[in-house]
């Protein structure tokens, strides 16, 4: 496991859980919005935190914490993640995981094996403009899949996605409801232009919340359960 960055405690990140969050290293996206970019372009420069040093920790604050999120980077990437959420589980931790779908059985394999309690998957764009909000080419069927493998799993889930200006906007909500079609909850969250990974998306002046809360209106009435998350 390539563990770059530890929250020893969260109470925003897992709804009804004080949980840790770690954060992998890699990703096979590279979102010019990421707030994440060390641990896209940055990763190898740095260290890793030992495996052994978290499941300790974890191990410690046992009865205070009740859960665990993995995040990225992009978890599903690390090639032993199944064996180190086993041994997660064996703390007695719930467990959330960030992805961004587009390793679809690598998905379904933690479901399966009962290593997940909560994924939150984000949807970077509506489809015609996925590639230059994932920064990489994109085969959308592989984004599908993994909706199609969270809907049929029975694990509680939600969907994301942060509305950057130019790569989605107010008008894009009915091409992303026929998208995403499906009863999952999903949250349009607030663009936060600091520490971003291309400097022109810095500059961005982020949607008002008004604004957002327009979007997520005409998507519930499209059939998706939207909410507003802001900063």
């Amino acid at each position: 496991m390539h563990i770059k960055g530890l929250i020893k405690n969260s109470l925003v990140d897992f709804g009804g859980h004080i949980a840790a969050v770690v954060f992998t290293g890699g990703c096979n996206f590279c979102c010019p919005f990421c707030q994440n970019a060390e641990l896209v372009t940055g990763h190898q420069q740095l260290s890793n935190i030992p495996e052994a040093e978290i499941l300790g920790f974890l191990q410690e604050r046992r009865g205070f914490l009740d859960g665990l999120v993995i995040s990225g980077g992009e978890p599903t990437l690390q090639p032993d993640l199944g064996p180190w959420l086993a041994q997660i589980r064996e703390i007695g931790l719930a467990i959330k995981l960030d992805t961004n779908g587009y390793r679809p059985q690598a998905l379904a394999s933690l479901i399966q094996n009962g290593l997940v309690d909560f994924v939150a998957m984000d949807i970077k764009s509506v489809p015609q403009r996925y590639h230059e909000a994932a920064g990489v080419p994109v085969d959308l069927a592989r984004i599908q899949e993994s909706l199609s493998i969270l809907r049929s799993s029975g694990v509680a889930h939600e969907l994301r996605t942060t509305v950057v200006p130019g790569i989605i906007n107010p008008e894009d909500m009915d091409a992303l409801a026929k998208f995403i079609a499906g009863d999952s909850p999903y949250a349009l969250q607030q663009y936060r232009p600091e520490g971003v990974l291309r400097p022109e998306f810095q500059g961005l002046t982020p949607y008002p919340i008004s604004i957002l809360e327009k979007m997520a209106a005409r998507l519930c009435a499209l059939g998706i359960p939207a909410i507003v998350r802001g900063t």
